[in-house]
């Protein structure tokens, strides 16, 4: 008998570098497929999913901005960076036999429908898997800050994020050999210690409506699930 799955809902951050895979640029087809697998195994398992997919592998607009360009026409490409990766991942789970929509937060008619709220909930009751793009549809506002505000208006259980580092460490465990990994973390430390988790915005959204977020290593097949069953995978950020 099967492990009980510990959540109804969840919102899914997916960074834009996630999709390149070992490229520079662009987007790695067998990368977005194995995602794409795991969105779809826990879909089909009984868990209502939401997806923010960044836009990093394409345009970042903050990168855009210290390069010379103004910062809003930065941001405005960043947001649209964002829909050309859920176009490629809603076309990746729908050749698996999944069912996805694209939900805007600025208006692109002919590709992807609006955001709006209520449709979305009802997107996600129906088993189908949402994938939110355009950010806030705001510039100076990056898509983790999206991915937290999503969750809250969706109404989801949990936050994760998917990064390529298996949690929260108390330095870049790339440089410094001595970094430990936190099990758990609480908002506020986070904020204090300036750990890079989210950004400052995206942390004080979940601590005001207590969204649980947990970050953890995408590049293992099947961590997802292993979280859905209840795993304690990566670090868990909350109240504490």
């Amino acid at each position: 008998m099967s492990a009980p799955l510990n959540y109804r809902r969840i919102l899914l951050k997916l960074s834009g570098e996630a999709l390149m895979g070992e490229a520079d640029y662009g987007i790695d087809p067998k990368v977005i497929g194995r995602l794409a697998d795991e969105i779809i195994e826990v879909q089909k398992a009984g868990i209502q999913i939401g997806v923010v997919i960044g836009g990093g592998n394409i345009f970042r607009g903050a990168g855009l901005a210290a390069a010379g360009m103004d910062r809003v026409t930065g941001d405005h490409m960043g947001m649209l960076a964002t829909v050309m990766n859920a176009l490629a991942m809603q076309d990746a789970i729908e050749r698996r036999g999944g069912y996805a929509r694209v939900m805007s937060a600025i208006q692109i008619h002919d590709v992807a429908e609006d955001f709006i709220r209520r449709r979305a909930i009802r997107h996600i009751e129906k088993g189908r898997i949402v994938l939110f793009a355009a950010g806030t549809g705001n510039p100076f506002f990056t898509t983790d800050s999206a991915a937290a505000l999503r969750a809250v208006e969706v109404g989801a259980d949990l936050l994760l994020k998917a990064t390529k580092v298996d949690g929260v460490y108390t330095a870049d465990p790339a440089r410094h050999k001595d970094a430990t990994r936190y099990d758990t973390l609480n908002y506020d430390q986070v904020i204090e210690r300036k750990l890079a988790v989210m950004d400052t915005a995206a942390i004080a959204l979940c601590r005001d409506h207590r969204m649980p977020l947990r970050i953890y290593d995408m590049t293992v097949p099947g961590n997802l699930m292993r979280i859905m069953h209840g795993e304690a995978v990566g670090t868990l950020v909350s109240e504490g």
